[in-house]
């Protein structure tokens, strides 16, 4: 299975959930790299194997490795665990691209990456924001129904204590890893809210993450939360929007902030809805080859309005920036993260192990990249310093939301 995804470098964990891309399916990407099938070069003559002079060469490049690897074997002060060795090397390679997007996943960790895209695991509930610049792990998301909700744990609280283990982004992923197990065993996590920690006991349960909320404000105007483009987002999405119609819904919100990206699918599907035929976006591959992504006839009839912060990207960027060109969709917030590039998940190997492959630009139909520059707002609304934006769904305090819907209201009224 070979899917095409666009992700963003923030750190977003479901205790729990790993997700910041905009993936794509590729099931044409060896045509599209101009590959076709492997040349037989390699004759195999009982005790000796004869291949092509080029595919020795090719080989000759990894005599390194295998000096390294038969050096650890001989010397190491323990015995050596091969398959260890080889993951780690699979994952230096990808490393030496200088592409945070482009890395190896274990045959666990490839997994892990179909479960989390399912949104169902065992855990306690809880999606994790990681601040590098200041270490905190911030509370971003509480499941409905899940031993978190349950034990009152609030968006904004810190991840301070996972058992013996003291918190910080650089350790989140141990800390997630954690908080994850079997069903109907407990975890010890702490929390901290305004300086006090709060110290829980908490059953891990099957979790089922919701992807959107979805809520009618006022005046008709109807108010989605999109969090990720993964799972069934787009099918919960489009029947939202039925819902929201047969409300009376005349006007949309649609809050994209915090959102790290997904499937290009998705944002493809999002797009459909209030569009008829045309470019969501494209492609630009290293030999300016371009793939497009497009709607089709049949849209939905809506004022639409868009919300974006620093950490919105990839899928999320893709999807605003077709409905600002295609659907008169105003943007309100902050300039979004620049995550314009398009990465790949090919399985590889026959141990149940993958990759995560860089191929390609997305711009805009416009033809606007986004790369390292992001999608600009129409109406700038920051936030004041010191609120980071930790505000309950729907919750019209919150000066963002409370600015998207005066913008909205302004478009309905000419």
């Amino acid at each position: 299975m070979k899917k095409k995804i666009t992700l963003a470098l923030c750190l977003v964990l479901a205790a729990c959930l790993l997700s910041s891309c905009a993936y794509l399916p590729l099931s044409n990407l060896t045509s599209m790299l101009g590959i076709s099938e492997m040349p037989a070069q390699v004759a195999d003559n009982g005790e000796t194997v004869t291949i092509s002079k080029e595919l020795y060469e090719k080989y000759k490049q990894f005599d390194k490795l295998i000096e390294i690897q038969e050096i650890a074997e001989y010397y190491f002060f323990e015995d050596v665990d091969t398959e260890s060795m080889l993951d780690g090397a699979a994952m230096g390679l990808l490393s030496g691209l200088d592409d945070p997007y482009s890395f190896y996943y274990s045959p666990e960790d490839y997994a892990e990456l179909w479960e989390d895209d399912e949104g169902e695991y065992a855990g306690v509930g809880i999606q994790i924001s990681g601040n590098y610049a200041t270490g905190i792990c911030t509370i971003s998301r509480v499941f409905d129904n899940g031993p978190a909700r349950e034990a009152g744990v609030l968006k904004g609280d810190i991840l301070y204590k996972v058992e013996d283990l003291y918190v910080d982004a650089f350790n989140l992923q141990d800390a997630v890893d954690i908080m994850r197990g079997v069903p109907g065993m407990d975890v010890n996590v702490t929390f901290l809210r305004n300086g006090e920690e709060m110290d829980y006991v908490l059953t891990r349960a099957q979790i089922t993450v919701n992807r959107i909320d979805a809520t009618m404000l006022e005046d008709g105007i109807g108010y989605i939360a999109l969090y990720e483009f993964a799972g069934d987002c787009a099918e919960k999405f489009e029947a939202a929007v039925k819902d929201l119609a047969a409300k009376g819904a005349k006007g949309l919100i649609i809050d994209l902030r915090d959102n790290p990206g997904g499937w290009v699918d998705d944002a493809e599907t999002i797009c459909d809805v209030f569009l008829d035929a045309g470019t969501v976006c494209y492609l630009e591959y290293r030999d300016g080859t371009r793939e497009y992504y497009r709607t089709k006839d049949g849209k939905t009839e809506m004022q639409l309005v868009l919300m974006l912060n620093e950490h919105s990207a990839s899928s999320s960027e893709i999807t605003a920036g077709c409905l600002k060109d295609r659907a008169d969709a105003t943007i309100v917030g902050v300039q979004s993260y620049g995550k314009g590039i398009v990465q790949s998940v090919i399985p590889i190997s026959s141990d149940g192990s993958g990759m995560q492959l860089t191929i390609a630009q997305y711009y805009t139909p416009n033809g606007n990249k986004v790369h390292k520059i992001g999608i600009t707002p129409d109406v700038v609304c920051e936030l004041p310093e010191g609120d980071i934006g930790m505000y309950e769904f729907g919750d019209l305090s919150d000066p963002q939301l409370s600015r998207a819907l005066e913008v909205m209201k302004e478009k309905m009224a000419k």
